[in-house]
């Protein structure tokens, strides 16, 4: 059965739930493993049908109980299995020892970790740390890691790979890089976000048939971005609705030389629904937006103190740091939205790096859309430091401008002081490239004037970018263009409204699976 998709927790989190359905409702902790390990076999047959032989590596705790597991049903089911143990068997206790003792009873023997050959399997099974782990992995673990990593077998991790944080996704010096993972009871967050999606796989879960009240009164603490929430979120208008009703946007940026990131973010928003957009750019760029979109309305500014307030004063949300630039004109262009002072304000790229060097000078923002380098300058710390705990670096953003944040990257995360934290799964390289995250810009600007608030038109944007990526993926022949991702988002809203004929899913590979 599936665990419930739309939620995420931490390793206590996790543990908490295991404690209800152990305490609450008589369930055995050895059942609860017998449960995990033939999910996880039955996951082993059904990925790698052709597989005889496995090496299976157990750790000393829970987590190699499940491997013990399915060592023992693997071996019973005729498959040749070679089974490393961590430590002395004698000291495995609770379910664990039970599952050693269950195994020996069946005829298994064990090994030292550096004793088998994982060249020799036709898939591994990864059960040596489970969701405890804080500190770096070293020792014997640590040069079994580096076995299993280096041979050219495919893994099946149980619950998380080893060597990955729970909470954070981060590697503890070395991770079991894995083609699928298996997760009990609860999703953990770190599966989903920094550095989990290029260590987990395929993320498949199970949920043990646990009863569903240990979910209740559960607070997971944060919450999956899904194409249902997000459909029931997607604007709708009455059918006598005209420009005016859907919002005007104003999107400033376009230094000399970067025309094309304003354009990018001015045609997300136009795609996204919004009903009158102007762009504010340099002189030298007006003409040729115009002609090349004419949807758009393109200002000239060179004086912004004097130029934008008027602008400003007719938008119902202005964008500003597409192809900005951190010289004389985009600090003036900050400067007079400072001024100004929109009552619906989204900044990005430059607005974000001049904001870190000038934190006093920095306009009032309703939304922060920074990518992990962005989000290290305004906190003063490395890029590095904010991809080691995203979460803790989305609370210190949160902490210190008081707005809807999203934290751009792999597994992006969307937060807002009072409306909790919400996570999009999995990873797409294809939005490593320049005007990406324009685009994304436009197209949250352009939900959050239809009436959207903050955290839902984040959530919303995220979502159909991403989908957006997938979708142009499919449609093209060579990797998607930023550009290309502006006309689907259209595509994307439309069907999951229900008023186009899209119906591929175009979210396909980035779903957490059952």
């Amino acid at each position: 059965m599936r665990i419930e998709s739309d939620r995420l927790y931490t390793a206590e989190g996790v543990r908490e739930l295991d404690r209800r359905a152990i305490e609450d409702h008589g369930i055995r902790g050895y059942d609860l493993m017998v449960r995990a390990g033939r999910a996880a076999f039955r996951l082993l047959r059904l990925r790698w049908p052709r597989a005889r032989r496995i090496a299976v590596y157990c750790g000393g705790g829970n987590n190699g109980g499940d491997g013990l597991v399915v060592a023992r049903l693997a071996r019973e089911a005729g498959f040749t299995v070679d089974l490393a143990l961590a430590g002395d068997p004698d000291r495995l206790k609770g379910a664990a020892g039970e599952a050693w003792r269950a195994w020996v009873d069946a005829g298994g023997a064990s090994a030292a970790l550096d004793a088998i050959d994982p060249a020799e399997a036709d898939v591994i099974v990864d059960a040596l740390l489970g969701t405890g782990l804080d500190r770096p992995v070293r020792g014997a673990i640590g040069t079994a890691i580096e076995a299993i990593n280096g041979v050219a077998v495919p893994v099946l991790a149980l619950d998380i790979p080893s060597g990955l944080q729970a909470d954070t996704g981060a590697v503890m010096g070395i991770a079991v890089r894995a083609q699928a993972t298996v997760t009990f009871i609860g999703h953990k967050r770190g599966l989903f976000t920094a550095a989990g999606p290029d260590w987990t796989g395929a993320v498949f879960s199970d949920d043990l048939d646990v009863p569903a009240a240990i979910y209740a009164d559960e607070d997971p603490a944060i919450e999956v971005i899904g194409r249902d929430t997000v459909a029931r979120m997607l604007p709708r208008h009455r059918p006598a609705a005209h420009k005016g009703d859907r919002g005007r946007v104003l999107v400033v940026g376009g230094d000399c030389g970067y025309a094309g990131a304003v354009r990018l973010a001015a045609e997300a928003a136009l795609r996204a629904g919004a009903g009158l957009i102007t762009v504010a750019t340099r002189a030298a760029h007006a003409p040729a937006l115009a002609a090349a979109r004419p949807e758009l309305m393109a200002r000239g500014v060179e004086d912004p103190a004097s130029e934008l307030p008027a602008l400003i004063e007719a938008a119902d949300v202005v964008v500003a740091g597409p192809g900005l630039g951190a010289g004389d004109w985009g600090r003036a262009a900050l400067a007079a939205i400072r001024q100004a002072a929109p009552e619906r304000l989204l900044l990005d790229a430059d607005a974000l790096n001049i904001a870190a060097a000038e934190p006093g000078k920095a306009p009032t923002p309703t939304i922060i859309t920074p990518h992990p380098g962005e989000a290290g300058r305004l906190l003063g710390m490395e890029t590095g430091a904010v991809q080691a705990d995203r979460f803790a670096a989305l609370e210190g953003l949160l902490d210190r401008y008081g707005c809807t944040v999203v934290l751009k990257g792999a597994g992006t995360l969307v937060g807002t002081a009072g409306q909790g934290t919400a996570l999009l799964p999995g990873a797409r390289p294809e939005l490593g490239v320049g005007g990406t995250g324009d685009v994304l810009s436009g197209l949250i600007a352009g939900l959050l004037s239809q009436g959207l608030s903050g955290h839902d038109a984040a959530c919303t944007g995220v979502w159909l970018h991403a989908a957006a990526v997938m979708r142009t993926r499919d449609l093209s022949a060579g990797p998607p263009l930023p550009s290309e991702l502006a006309e689907n988002v259209a595509a994307m809203a439309t069907h999951l409204t229900g008023r186009g004929r899209h119906g591929a899913r175009w979210d396909r590979g980035w779903r957490i699976e059952a």
